[in-house]
């Protein structure tokens, strides 16, 4: 199986979502859900079979898989994802979509909105029904609006494993395979950001998440997105969040 068909004019019934750690006891997984459509964010590299059709996993990659199709999972170590098992409503366009493809520069965006949708979803279900119908959407319209060119797809999976480390521009462009010059300018077409931009803005963007979600020290976060100076962090966190990593942590804004 490569391609399922989707109508999205009505929200989904959201049964299930949450945060999917496998791998760890066994390297092989498999499921059949027969009433639900399952919507996966993938965070690692895997082997993904779909009723005989197998799909490489690789970091940024989404799928979506209809109702009673069988899927084997085939792990190579601890492997997390985002995932949403949902009913749809069968109204609206039919849109033809893969059943595996990669969010590309979109990925953080969709991560985003799947971490928020898991977070309100116990006080807010239809909040967390709105985000994941969103989400939907964008995954509908990937393929439709042209894929990133693989070397901007390859950065970005390369950054997004990295943000812990130290990422500079000629390294990032080696690992998506082109030379710092040509990665500068296609980055900059299909995202309209410089690298170093995009860098400091999912550093960011993980730090507030890390700061609102987790109870990590606050020099324990600023290490998780690539700050091993406690003042750089404070500074970039005024800088592009409006607040000291504290005030961001409680949610209140900054006055000193």
């Amino acid at each position: 199986m490569d391609h399922v068909t989707v109508r999205l004019d009505a929200p989904p019934v959201v049964v299930n979502l949450g945060v999917g750690v496998h791998g760890v006891a066994g390297r092989r997984d498999e499921f059949l859900l027969p009433e639900l459509w399952q919507l996966h964010l993938y965070g690692y590299t895997a082997d993904l079979t779909v009723d005989g059709t197998t799909h490489p996993i690789r970091q940024g990659h989404v799928s979506l898989i209809p109702p009673g199709a069988r899927v084997a999972y085939r792990y190579q170590g601890r492997s997390e994802h985002l995932y949403a098992h949902l009913r749809l409503p069968g109204k609206g366009e039919a849109l033809t979509v893969p059943v595996m493809q990669h969010a590309g520069v979109d990925t953080p965006l969709l991560a985003g909105l799947l971490r928020h949708a898991i977070a309100v979803a116990p006080s807010a279900p239809d909040m967390a029904a709105a985000e994941v119908w969103t989400v939907l959407w964008r995954v509908a319209h990937l393929a439709a609006s042209g894929k990133p060119h693989n070397a901007v797809a390859a950065a970005v999976a390369h950054v997004e494993a990295n943000l812990a480390e130290p990422l500079t521009v000629p390294g990032v462009a080696a690992a998506a395979g082109v030379s710092h010059n040509h990665l500068t300018r296609l980055f900059h077409a299909e995202t309209g950001h410089t690298v170093v931009a995009y860098i400091r803005r999912r550093r960011l963007e993980r730090a507030r998440h890390l700061l609102h979600e987790s109870t990590l020290p606050i020099p324990a976060v600023a290490a998780a997105v690539g700050f091993g100076d406690l003042q750089a962090f404070n500074k970039a966190c005024r800088r592009e969040l409006g607040a000291s990593p504290r005030a961001v942590r409680a949610g209140t804004p900054n006055t000193a």
